[in-house]
């Protein structure tokens, strides 16, 4: 029995070493050098190379090595009895956390303007928008997003959120699936921390712009794929917007002649708002290996019919 790590873009090797530094007795392979298919019963992937897995005849478990799982979701290759998992470890959550409280910030506080005047020698003070006349509206209140406003309320916002799902947070007012629209009326700065599905791809259009309280914002760190790219665009060009900062694409990395480059009142981050540590990220791949092989509950199992 084996444990297959699979990834086109990523170096798994640090992976590999962090899962032997914990069980030296594992046996595990990288992609594509993988000593016998038979052997493969767990395999951990992420933006994985396509229809791989029926390849291995005995494959049970595959784990996303970050929360998202939409990569394995459109994989015709995974058979039904294959069950998903994902990695939801403490520092990716904490990561998140500083990163939005940042982000946040530096938009409100217009940080990259003051960048740009730097460059051109200039000393011109802008007046910033008070954190305590915004709010912040958090679409997706799985684990991440109830930490994200969490923090965020420490660091003194007014925090609402939106999921599919009712929710309840300690002093964050929650809106259901059918109240999108009285959500965005109350928020200025928009986060997507949403999961990719059929129902989400797209969310983040025109109309989702059109409806912000304004003065208005946007954070994207979930999926490109949430974004409509053209709507955005014209949402900053008609002054729908203030600001945008995105952390994830459609195609990353990004092309050097996408438009959204050299846009002042976008900023661009290279998908680095929570990244896996290999450490932390191993105990978990190998707990729920070993729980596994002893037929124990999985953590973290992906819910097929939520996509999620």
């Amino acid at each position: 029995m084996s444990i297959l790590l699979i990834s086109k873009t990523r170096d798994m090797k640090p992976f590999r070493d962090a899962l032997l530094d914990l069980d030296n007795n594992l046996d595990v392979d990288i992609w594509p050098g993988i000593k016998s298919n038979e052997r493969v019963n767990f395999a951990v992937a992420w933006n994985h190379p396509k229809n791989q897995f029926s390849n291995f005849p005995n494959l049970r478990v595959i784990s996303s090595l970050g929360a998202g799982v939409d990569h394995l979701l459109d994989d015709e290759s995974i058979g039904k009895h294959v069950v998903l998992t994902r990695v939801v470890a403490p520092k990716l959550t904490e990561q998140m956390c500083d990163y939005a409280t940042m982000t946040i910030l530096n938009m409100i506080r217009h940080t990259q303007k003051y960048t740009y005047q730097q460059e051109k020698a200039e000393w011109n003070p802008i007046n910033h928008f008070s954190k305590e006349n915004l709010n912040i509206g958090i679409m997706g209140l799985g684990q991440l997003g109830k930490r994200v406003a969490m923090r965020l309320i420490n660091n003194g916002f007014k925090v609402s959120g939106w999921s599919k799902s009712e929710k309840s947070i300690p002093e964050v007012r929650t809106f259901k699936d059918k109240e999108l629209d009285s959500f965005l009326a109350t928020t200025n700065v928009l986060v997507c921390l949403l999961p990719l599905t059929s129902d989400t791809e797209g969310i983040l259009d025109l109309n989702i712009f059109k409806n912000l309280a304004k003065p208005s914002f946007l954070l994207n760190v979930a999926r490109g794929e949430h974004l409509v790219e053209e709507d955005l665009i014209y949402a900053l060009d008609m002054n729908l917007l203030n600001h945008a900062t995105l952390d994830v694409f459609q195609k990353e990395p990004l092309p050097d002649s996408h438009p959204f480059w050299g846009r002042d009142r976008i900023t661009i981050t290279p998908h680095i708002a929570s990244l896996t540590d290999p450490a932390e990220s191993a105990e978990l791949i190998l707990d729920n290996y070993k729980r596994m092989l002893s037929g124990q509950k999985l953590l973290n199992t992906v819910d097929l019919d939520k996509e999620y």
